[in-house]
């Protein structure tokens, strides 16, 4: 009976693990019928716990009975207690375990937790716990392929990036004669210098949503200040603000279309061949979606679509080879726009001087009623290799 009971335990386990990794996976929430189940499994896996430990309980009285006569009873007494005790904190740490189960399942957040908040001070609110502060940085970084790709630095201060700049002289190798003095020649080092810009974003959520209880409150603070985030930090890689964070405006790798308003095949072959081959193994484009259908009608000079679509690609479609991720805030195709990123994104460099801050303001806004979701971040990024990346930009009219 015992084996039956702990194999179907696993079993419902396993079953609410894989729905929940399903959910994760497809980055979705669970559906209504989803979260039912689970908590139908929650409780099955409770009553088979409770009749596994009456078991227990009955063969250590069995256990018991068998104790020879000349044991001490305090010490029988003893052993009861400790087994006790350990039942009890066990079964405290189980309840906790469950709770903290039914909390993720159901999207609720105990907002007082010891250890797990900081209270901001003067800020009238309190620091999200770190896991769900973590999971609104994860999400960045997936939902922003560039970001993702980029070298990523995470230090205070000014961080000094030294690269050997062989544009204006290189180390000549030459055939000598012995007794000849050889001429010197070097390249030359140089530095890329990454500071910190401070940037924030600020969500209100309205406390009837709040209280509702239907309203999973964790995923909407993660999916909002997330994607407001994402759409900041992409625009800054890709289109740069003079002054501020650059990104990859200063990039001079790369080709000009003959054309204001369209892009050749040949264009697209050309720009693609801007990166050496020991850098062609990490490269991805980088488009709008606008552009991506206009290439779809290109073909190569043998008639075969350059652009195809590929299911085991992260959008869904490969250019030459090489996958395809738009964004809407790279400029459309238009005279003097850049149209087209290509190359490994890790010739980019970005630097976090503070880690994303997450607050809930509860009085700031109650006037309103309403809380408050504020993020804080410093960070910069500039071109580190530009022989990692190319740019195609159109034609000035």
């Amino acid at each position: 009976m015992r084996r039956d009971l702990v194999e179907k335990q696993n079993s419902l386990i396993k079953r609410a693990d894989d729905m929940l990794n399903k959910a994760k996976e497809e980055k979705r929430e669970l559906t209504p019928d989803e979260m039912e189940e689970i908590a139908e499994i929650r409780d099955d896996v409770r009553r088979i716990k409770k009749a596994l430990g009456l078991e227990d309980d009955i063969n250590k009285l069995k256990d018991k009975e068998k104790k020879t006569d000349d044991t001490p009873l305090e010490e029988a007494l003893d052993d009861e207690r400790a087994c006790g005790s350990d039942k009890m904190a066990k079964r405290a740490l189980e309840l906790e375990e469950e709770q903290a189960f039914e909390n993720y399942v159901r999207g609720r957040v105990i907002h007082e937790r010891a250890g797990e908040l900081t209270p901001a001070a003067n800020s009238g609110g309190s620091l999200i716990p770190t896991t769900i502060a973590n999971r609104i940085i994860k999400t960045v970084y997936n939902i922003c392929p560039i970001l993702e790709k980029s070298e990523k630095f995470n230090v205070k201060g000014k961080l000094d990036l030294p690269f050997y700049d062989v544009s204006t002289s290189t180390i000549n190798v030459a055939y000598a004669d012995e007794f000849t003095p050889l001429t010197s020649s070097n390249g030359k080092f140089d530095k890329i210098q990454l500071d910190g810009f401070l940037a924030g974003a600020l969500s209100k959520i309205s406390r009837s949503l709040i209280n509702n209880s239907q309203f999973n409150i964790v995923d909407f603070v993660v999916k909002e200040m997330a994607y407001a985030i994402k759409r900041f930090i992409e625009h800054e890689l890709l289109v740069g603000t003079s002054g501020k964070v650059t990104g990859l405006s200063t990039l001079t790798n790369g080709l000009t279309t003959a054309s204001a308003t369209a892009i050749t095949a040949d264009e697209v072959v050309q720009l693609h061949d801007k990166i050496i081959d020991e850098y062609q193994n990490g490269a991805i484009w980088i488009m709008s979606p606008s552009t991506r259908t206009a290439l779809r009608t290109l073909k190569s000079n043998t008639g075969y679509y350059l652009l195809n679509d590929d299911v085991s690609t992260p959008f869904g479609t490969t250019l030459l080879g090489k996958p395809v991720y738009v964004s809407d805030n790279m400029p459309n195709i238009g005279a003097g726009n850049v149209a087209i990123y290509y190359g490994d994104m890790s010739g980019l460099a970005t630097k976090f001087s503070e880690d994303i801050n997450i607050q809930v303001l509860r009085e700031k806004f109650a006037d309103e009623h309403a809380d408050g979701v504020i993020g804080w971040f410093e960070f910069d990024a500039k071109v580190q290799n530009a022989q990692k990346i190319a740019k195609l930009t159109c034609k000035s009219s």
